[in-house]
């Protein structure tokens, strides 16, 4: 029998450059800014005990260099698994159906917006909610009776509340 996620942690990709006429949004890097940015972020929240078994992320390259560095920030350098399902336009239904399979208690989702505030509303159980989240934001939920079923939000964390 898995493993119940008992914690799910989504987060926003962090600043990258700017989309526009003529920018291949597919590979839209993160800026140097952003990536110290997130860095830091990664370590606060490290020290209060953040961490994963696997890290699922957007197939573009702003969330995948965000996975990345989320990964090197954490003791074990958890796996980072690009996951179709976390692209723009998220698909619910598949990502729980991915999570489950993974067998993992802890596992971070890195994603876009608006998607990744839809994502928290659904895995809370309101779908209907407007949760906002700048870029590199960081939410804590806590799924007791796993993923799928109506979790707890912790926390949601920014940049400028860690003073990063």
């Amino acid at each position: 029998m898995p493993t119940l996620t008992t914690h799910l942690t989504i987060i926003r990709h962090a600043w990258a450059e700017d989309a526009g006429p003529g920018v291949d949004d597919q590979a839209r890097a993160l800026l140097k800014a952003g990536r110290k940015r997130f860095a830091k972020v990664v370590r606060r929240l490290e020290k209060v005990g953040m961490g994963f078994d696997i890290i699922a992320t957007s197939p573009l390259l702003r969330t995948r260099e965000t996975a990345e560095i989320l990964a090197e920030q954490l003791p074990g350098r958890p796996q980072v698994v690009v996951v179709d399902a976390l692209a723009p336009g998220s698909d619910w239904h598949s990502l729980v159906e991915w999570t489950i399979n993974q067998d993992a208690a802890r596992v971070a989702w890195v994603g876009h917006a608006p998607c990744v505030g839809r994502l928290v509303a659904l895995t809370i159980g309101d779908g209907s909610a407007a949760i906002r989240m700048a870029k590199g934001a960081v939410a804590s939920i806590r799924l007791d009776d796993g993923i799928g079923q109506p979790g707890e939000l912790e926390w949601l964390a920014t940049a400028p509340l860690l003073d990063c």
